[in-house]
């Protein structure tokens, strides 16, 4: 069952606070080794997905219901959790970058099937070409 969007927006906030918290006490921990430097991206893109779903709520809230999370909040949320994890480790700031590429195309498309695409769906009529 899903949260309220309020109740979702401070929960995913609290989280992100925690996240990025967890991973600053850990800093040595998480940089100590190869395994730990990529687990610090996985960390940093778990902290990607609670930033977007704390924005996409906030926009919610203040624009209504029908509006959607574009390409700047993404942009900006990889960005928020790769300067994060690369406060770790940079290569935490690579692998961070690229889980939360994965986790976005896998939430789009858990999106595209509940909520159908994002596109009009009509199609664009074309002239055909004569030729001369």
């Amino acid at each position: 069952m899903a949260l309220p969007t309020v109740v979702s927006l401070m929960v995913s906030s609290i989280f992100c606070v925690i996240t990025f918290a967890g991973m600053q006490v850990f800093k040595t921990t998480l940089g100590g080794s190869e395994i730990m430097t990529i687990a610090g991206g996985f960390i940093g893109s778990i902290l990607f997905i609670l930033l977007l779903t704390a924005v996409s709520n906030a926009e919610t809230l203040l624009f209504g219901r029908g509006f959607q999370t574009k390409l700047p909040e993404v942009v900006l949320a990889i960005l928020v959790a790769a300067i994060a994890s690369g406060s770790v480790h940079r290569v935490s700031f690579t692998t961070c970058v690229l889980f939360s590429l994965v986790d976005l195309f896998f939430i789009s498309r858990i999106s595209n099937s509940t909520y159908g695409s994002a596109q009009s769906g009509k199609p664009v009529a074309v002239a055909p070409r004569r030729k001369k």
